[in-house]
């Protein structure tokens, strides 16, 4: 899987730099948020603007994520979700669980 991130001080912006996010590759974006919160990074900004499919296991790291974050006193924001991203989101509900921004700088500013 292809990501980037970036340290902006106190947040930690991910950038998942692929088209799909599902069973094939989800598992290795779950050992980098393990790998970020285990060196201590504790609030997550997920860029998913390149992400044009995501399945449940793709939105079951995210939910593991956030409750990561969530135990330790953080928070994930997600950013740039495609249509059909967001579609998946509103019909599983999660768009009520997660702070969800049209571009990274928004939420940053959040």
């Amino acid at each position: 899987m292809k990501f980037k991130t970036e340290d902006n001080g106190n947040v930690v912006v991910v950038f998942v730099k692929e088209e799909r996010l599902d069973a094939h590759n989800s598992g290795e974006l779950k050992t980098e948020l393990n790998r970020l919160f285990e060196s201590g990074s504790i609030n997550l900004i997920i860029d998913l603007k390149d992400v044009l499919f995501i399945d449940s296991s793709g939105l079951g790291v995210l939910v593991s994520g956030y409750k990561n974050a969530s135990t330790k006193m953080g928070s994930i924001k997600l950013s740039g979700l495609q249509a059909q991203v967001k579609s998946m989101f509103e019909l599983t509900r999660l768009h009520r669980v997660f702070d969800i921004f049209s571009t990274v700088d928004s939420a940053l500013e959040s």
